[in-house]
């Protein structure tokens, strides 16, 4: 036999054509753009076919009779003995002309192909999108009966359908197939499961959405009943054909399967949809008319991948018939199977293949390459660390410090790690003073135009008790002076510029201490603090300018800075480079915030518990004493007692 076959290159169509080619002696000749001539190499090589037996024909849906050459149209006149017309737009996030240039149009031009060429049957796979939002179960015989045409995706496959059914001079069969996994379906709900299963462990309980039936074929099923059907021996001449599950899951179930499969909290809690269905349409219109709720439920759809009329269709009220396909099928071994049963290998499939995430480039070279970065504190340590990653990713890269020797031996370092080609600038500098921090801003904006992204990571510590620090109140002002107004000083003299350029980053160095209010860095928290609160508003003032911001509540890190309290020689820290690595993905993903799980525990406990938090914070503030420096002694080494000794042990891996 030999068919004509639309959409070839699409999901169903390759799937579709490698089954017709499996059959003795069949030719495919399939639509071709001239500009996609390059995938058909590819295409043999699946189908596993020579050109003789998958012949490409070259045109296109959008134009009259596909834009095919009259020659070749004359060729394939009375030689075709089926059409299978399944080229179209299943996106529901499309624009409505485009759906309707190629559902609507795009199937008119096929069945006036068809005619042209006297094809002995027309096949079209429609969808169940064509029965709208009826209400009720659709049977494969009905069609003028759809309801809730209004969504350009549902009329388009509706009005497609209608062409063939009152324009089609040929025999004709229609096929609706349910969400298809691969091209729609369930992946619209992955991100979201994929985002608690970050967020929280799998055995924790949650809270899912429950709504109305949703229909999930796979793709083998539908290829291989379609072939099936349109091959059978008995008539099918202006029939329709369900290709569903004739179960269906209620989208609940299908939110549980999944996180099930992706071995995501299970929804053991789920609140109905149908109760946002008593809120008024004025109500509803009136909410989104307030601009910071279009806002953040626009930021949330887009974050979680989902198109922006997807949440209409939670409460998706149409179940579907489908005798007559069971009845052609029975006896074939064909059938639907159980959602339960491949769920695992579709998560596994998207995650490795088609998650969003995978097509955009997270490399910090994508976020830093040829931009201007400072970093603060850039001579050593965190802020030495970073630089060197971002010079590796081929950044302007300048640091700053006080000290000139420790500059220049930071850039051959730099250099060395990063190679020679590597842009690196030195600036002396010192931010708490704000003479100087006023010439190094406006060098910056002399020099480069200002900066796209600022690394405030120049800071001191002081691990002292409040009672030991009666008498020296000036531990506080200079704290205070670098880690607060110093990073406030540059931030503010950098900010104009980024404004005016719509774009830039500042990833600010915080603690975890901040979140766990740790006894005696009194000081040192209570200037993170203050940076953090300031970040927190200016977040918020800049979120429509271009400018963002990330807090890092960086851990413990093994740096200079804590070289002095021998007591840290025995606690988990992290490695300069570790703690480098939280600053790149500050910059390429931007979160507004970026904490361990042991900081956030900790920030949960005092919001949650606080007279508990304030006791385990006392008891590990008696247990692990001042150090000598802090105290004003030397030589003597700090004694652990054995309770502080027995806690350290516990803590192991748990950076803090």
């Amino acid at each position: 036999m030999q068919y004509f076959v639309t959409g070839a290159t699409g999901f169903i169509g390759k799937r579709l054509v490698k089954t017709l080619l499996a059959r003795r002696g069949s030719t495919v000749y399939f639509l071709l753009r001239p500009e996609s001539e390059g995938k058909a190499v590819e295409l043999l090589e699946y189908w596993g076919v020579s050109k003789q037996r998958a012949v490409p024909v070259f045109g296109d849906l959008t134009e009259k009779k596909l834009g095919v050459a009259p020659e070749h149209v004359k060729a394939l006149k009375g030689q075709i003995d089926a059409v299978y017309h399944l080229a179209a737009v299943y996106d529901l996030g499309a624009d409505e002309e485009s759906q309707v240039r190629t559902n609507i149009e795009g199937t008119r031009n096929v069945v006036d192909f068809a005619h042209a060429i006297a094809a002995k049957h027309f096949h079209h796979v429609s969808s169940i999108a064509a029965a709208g939002l009826y209400e009720g179960v659709f049977r494969e015989d009905m069609f003028d009966e759809a309801e809730g045409l209004d969504h350009p995706y549902f009329m388009t496959k509706h009005e497609s359908e209608q062409i063939v059914r009152k324009e089609c001079k040929l025999p004709w069969t229609v096929y609706r197939p349910a969400m298809v996994v691969g091209i729609d379906g369930p992946y619209y709900l992955f991100k979201l499961i994929q985002r608690m299963r970050q967020i929280l462990p799998p055995w924790m309980p949650s809270v899912g959405l429950e709504g109305g039936r949703v229909n999930i074929v796979p793709v083998d099923f539908v290829v291989a009943a379609l072939d099936h059907i349109s091959h059978g021996k008995s008539d099918i001449t202006s029939q329709c054909f369900h290709l569903v599950d004739p179960v269906g899951y209620r989208i609940g179930d299908v939110l549980d399967i999944f996180s099930k499969a992706a071995h995501a909290p299970k929804m053991n809690l789920f609140v109905n949809a149908a109760l946002f269905g008593f809120i008024p349409k004025s109500v509803k219109k009136g909410m989104m008319a307030v601009a910071p709720v279009r806002r953040v439920r626009n930021a949330v759809l887009k974050d979680l991948g989902l198109p922006e009329d997807m949440m209409s269709f939670i409460n998706y009220p149409t179940r579907f018939d489908c005798r007559q396909t069971l009845a052609a099928l029975k006896g074939s071994g064909i059938a639907c199977p159980k959602l339960d049963d491949y769920a695992w290998r579709l998560w596994d499939y998207w995650e490795r293949n088609l998650d969003p995430d995978l097509f955009i480039d997270r490399s910090l070279k994508g976020a830093v390459g040829g931009k201007v970065v400072l970093v603060t504190g850039g001579s050593s340590g965190i802020g030495l660390a970073a630089a060197v990653k971002f010079a590796e990713a081929g950044a302007v890269t300048i640091i700053c410090a006080r000290d000139e020797d420790k500059l220049i031996a930071a850039k051959h370092e730099i250099l060395e790690k990063a190679g020679k080609d590597a842009t690196v600038v030195t600036r002396s500098a010192d931010i708490a003073d704000e003479a100087s921090c006023n010439d190094l801003i406006a060098w910056l904006n002399e020099t480069y135009g200002g900066v796209d992204v600022l690394i405030n990571n120049a800071g001191r510590s002081i691990r002292r008790a409040i009672e030991s620090s009666y008498d020296r109140f000036h531990d506080y002002e200079r704290t205070m002076q670098l880690n607060y107004f110093g990073c406030l000083r540059v931030t503010m003299g950098l900010l104009p510029g980024m404004v005016k350029k719509h774009k830039g980053h500042v990833v600010n160095i915080s603690s975890i201490g901040v979140l766990t209010n740790a006894p005696r860095f009194s000081a040192y928290v209570a200037s993170k603090a203050a940076l953090d609160a300031w970040t927190r508003c200016a977040a918020s003032e800049f979120a429509d300018q271009g400018v963002t911001f990330t807090t890092i509540n960086m851990p413990l890190v093994r740096t200079p800075m804590i070289a002095p309290t021998k007591i840290y020689n025995n606690v988990p820290t992290l490695a300069p480079e570790e703690a480098a690595d939280l600053i790149a993905q500050a910059c390429v993903s931007k979160p507004v915030r970026i904490a361990t799980r042991m900081g956030i525990t900790g920030q949960l406990l005092h919001a949650l518990l606080p007279r508990v938090a304030q006791i385990a914070m006392n008891t590990t503030f008696r247990m692990f004493p001042d150090s000598q420096a802090a105290k004003g002694e030397k030589g003597a080494k700090p004694q652990l007692s054995a309770e502080a000794m027995a806690l350290q042990q516990m803590m192991q891996g748990i950076h803090f």
